[in-house]
This record gives structure tokens, C-alpha cells and sequence, in this order.
């Protein structure tokens, strides 16, 4: 069982069920009306012995949907289920009021699965529909997941990948609160300390060797990169590399001044204002904090809050 909410575990779920021999279903939010927790969108898989992964609601409706969602697999009929206002469900509440509506598809195809976990995987978006003639994936993507005409357009993006460049315990405490958060992590550092530290806590690592001879970039337009260096010979030729790629976030530790220093510093070595305005600074969500802990958590909020923006 997982109680992640992105897709890619959904699907991987839904894959290794259907190897295994075992019937599944495949559940889509279609509506949210007030203070519902799940967005249209969101994804639950469930096979026929009532195992799941991801959820569309905080525990008040999951299980009447992994009930639901067997008998879907036991008769082979798409469900569409709503709860709150408007439900058949009368013993059945939202304690948050409004409305929460879904499909329930028995027996998704196992291909269309397949390839977009595989595209998920690969770092890549996935368009699919659902509807009452199943799942399937769809050539053109839409500008945001919507339900029209009996069809959920779902826009699926790969998770938040964050690198992390610099050494020390700002780092590390980030790259463990990212990891927990099931994103995809990358640390990169030149400090042995900090790389054994990094091994510990099972983050994926490079070993940064001399300024002239970075790693090559992986970025993708879903990687944010936190900098977390207080070393110009570091930073600026990470900043140079990075902007040369489509991370969506940048940022870099230190004060206001820091930062000012840093900017004047980049322009000397010929990045463009624009490439230097694309670099924020100080980050976090929390001014002025110094605790490792707390910049860690105020620093993935301000990612994620950007991160949301791609995923609508």
C-alpha cells in the first residue's frame, strides 16, 4: 500500500498488480466543489483484494471507494461516484462540506499503463482521458486536467526533481525533507563530510571535483536547483551551468547583501539580467531564519508553490 499522491505511484502500483495476475481499477477525481483535499485529477489504484495506492480524499470516503471500486472489478461496469452534496451516499459524510465526485474504471489497459509510467519515468508528461470507454492516452495535451463531455482530460507532469549544490547541514536537511516528500533528490557536493552524510540518509549524490568540470546537466523543466554554497567559486559557475538548461526554480542561501554580492558577481562574469533575475535569493518562505531545519522547510514550500504552477 502507498499513501503517495503522485501518479507515477499510482500507475506503478496498478502495473505491478496486473503482472501479478491481479484485477484492478483505476479511480480519477472529476470534481472537487469547496473544501475538498483532492484536486480534479488526482488518482487511486486498487486491485481486487482491496490493496491501493494514492488516495482521493483525507480517509473519509477511501474505503466506501476501495468497496466501490471492487465491485467495479467484480461486474467489469465503470463507476461514477459522488459524495457530499448531492449523494445517494446518505450515511455517508463530507466533514468538510461541498461535493467530491470520481470515476471508477475496472480493468484499465495494461499498455497504456505501461507507457505512461515508462514516460513518467522517463522524465516526461502524459495526456491521458478517462472515461466509460476506459483509459487511454491522448496525442494533444491539454493546457490543465478539466471533466467535459463525460471525459477527464488528465495533464500529468514527472515529480519535482530538486538538485542541491553546496555542503553542510542547510543541505542535507533539505535533501532529507525532499526525500520524505517522495521527490526526487540529487545532492552534489566537493566536501566528503557532507557526501557521507548524504549516503547515510540514502540520497542519491555526485562528487563535485573542480569548477571547470561540473557533472553534466540532467535538468529538466521540472527540476528546481537550490544552492547552498557560501563559495563564489562554486556558485557562479553552478548558476552559469544551470541557467544554460530549463529549471523551472533557482535559488541560492544567504542574506539580502549576500545575494547582492552574488548578482554583481554573476553580471562581472557575463551572465545576461535576465539569466541573473531567473536566480532568487535569499529563498524560503521564512525571513531570516537560521536553522537548518527551518530554511529546509521554508525553502521546499517557496519549490513547491512553484512546482504547483506546472502541475495545472
Amino acid at each position: 500500500m502507498s499513501s503517495y499522491t503522485h501518479s507515477e505511484d499510482v500507475f506503478s502500483f496498478l502495473t505491478q498488480a496486473e503482472k501479478a495476475g491481479r484485477k484492478t481499477a483505476l479511480i480519477a477525481v472529476t470534481e472537487t466543489v469547496g473544501g475538498g483535499l483532492r484536486a480534479p485529477g488526482a488518482l487511486m489504484g486498487v486491485d481486487e483484494d482491496g490493496g491501493h495506492a494514492g488516495y482521493v480524499s483525507n480517509g473519509c470516503v477511501d474505503a466506501d471507494v476501495i468497496l466501490n471500486a471492487q465491485q467495479a472489478i467484480a461486474d467489469r461496469k465503470t463507476r461514477l461516484l459522488t459524495y457530499g452534496a448531492g449523494s445517494p451516499f446518505l450515511d455517508i459524510r463530507l466533514p468538510c462540506g461541498g461535493k467530491l465526485s470520481m470515476i471508477v474504471v475496472p480493468s484499465p489497459d495494461p499498455d497504456t499503463l505501461r507507457a505512461s509510467l515508462s514516460n513518467l519515468e522517463g522524465r516526461k508528461a502524459v495526456s491521458l482521458t478517462v472515461s466509460d470507454a476506459g483509459v487511454s492516452m491522448s496525442k494533444d495535451m491539454p493546457e490543465e486536467t478539466h471533466w467535459a463531455d463525460d471525459t477527464l482530460h488528465l495533464r500529468i507532469v514527472p515529480k519535482l526533481r530538486l538538485r542541491i549544490a553546496g555542503r553542510g547541514e542547510e543541505l542535507i536537511a533539505l535533501g532529507k525533507l525532499a526525500a520524505a516528500a517522495d521527490f526526487s533528490v540529487v545532492i552534489q557536493s566537493p566536501d566528503d563530510v557532507t557526501l557521507d552524510r548524504a549516503a547515510q540518509s540514502n540520497l542519491t549524490f555526485d562528487r563535485l571535483t573542480t569548477a571547470q568540470s561540473l557533472p553534466a546537466l540532467a535538468d529538466d523543466e521540472w527540476t528546481a536547483f537550490a544552492l547552498m554554497f557560501h563559495d563564489q567559486d562554486w556558485e557562479i559557475p553552478l548558476v552559469q551551468q544551470t541557467l544554460e538548461g530549463p529549471a523551472f526554480w533557482l535559488g541560492a542561501v544567504g542574506s539580502h547583501r549576500t545575494h547582492q554580492v552574488r548578482c554583481e558577481a554573476l553580471r562581472d562574469a557575463g551572465v545576461s539580467k535576465e539569466g541573473v533575475r531567473r536566480l532568487k535569493g535569499p529563498i524560503g518562505l521564512i525571513p531570516r531564519t537560521r536553522d537548518a531545519s527551518m530554511l529546509a522547510v521554508s525553502t521546499l514550500a517557496e519549490i513547491a508553490g512553484c512546482y504547483k504552477d506546472l502541475e495545472a
